[in-house]
């Protein structure tokens, strides 16, 4: 964590800039737990999330003037998404430092990809309160916003829900629809399986933190499967 913040020009942290970035790290586990951690993150992943939103926004708005809007928001989404966020995280080794209850570690949270992503945006957060815009832009643009060429390559940005969309009408009259399959996890917490479907025929399936992003991660597992569906 240091590291990090040295990386940004910054040598030194004041005591309530250090209880500002406690609060990041902290699991709302860890605060239930009745230790002494009274704070958790949430809110700080509120107000990361707007300022991780808003910085990219404005980055991709000036990078591109001959892009459209639509355009801009698919890779908008690709890079602020909790799979890209959980990955930076992973570089970071930001999991290391994650306050959890001895439930939650046991149970691997420092490796939860949901868990990783909540994280970067709530340390985001953490920089902005201290720091304000400019070192959070520093931090976005270094270790979020440098992905932007490789998730140009490798097409992640387009909307997987879409473009199987597209397919499946297109090709055989059929608009897909997804079913929520299994939903575990506490409130704050959930965790959705989603199917998707071609008329009564599961096509694909996959996970994610909401139902929105568990309806693309199945979409994108019935486009690698197309081969199979579109016989």
């Amino acid at each position: 964590m240091k590291n990090l913040l040295r990386d940004l020009g910054i040598r030194e942290i004041s005591s309530s800039e250090e209880k500002i970035f406690i609060e990041a790290f902290t699991h709302r586990s860890a605060v239930n737990e009745k230790t002494k951690y009274n704070v958790h993150n949430e809110r700080l992943e509120f107000l990361g999330d707007a300022v991780l939103e808003m910085i990219t926004t404005e980055f991709l708005y000036y990078k591109f003037c001959e892009k459209s809007e639509g355009e801009m928001t698919n890779l908008r989404a690709a890079l602020v998404c909790g799979e890209h966020l959980s990955e930076v995280a992973k570089k970071l080794d930001l999991g290391e430092f994650l306050i959890m209850s001895h439930g939650e570690a046991k149970s691997g949270g420092a490796k939860k990809s949901y868990l990783l992503a909540n994280l970067v945006e709530a340390l985001i957060g953490a920089i902005y309160v201290n720091y304000g815009i400019k070192k959070s832009r520093e931090f976005i643009t270094k270790y979020i916003l440098c992905d932007l060429e490789k998730i140009m390559k490798s097409a992640s940005h387009i909307d997987a829900k879409s473009e199987f969309q597209e397919i499946a009408q297109g090709e055989m009259g059929i608009t897909p629809h997804y079913e929520v399959l299994a939903e575990t996890g506490k409130d704050h917490e959930k965790n959705f399986e989603v199917a998707a479907f071609l008329k009564d025929k599961m096509v694909g399936k996959g996970t994610g933190g909401s139902k929105k992003s568990a309806q693309v991660s199945a979409a994108k597992d019935a486009l690698k499967h197309q081969k199979v569906w579109r016989k």
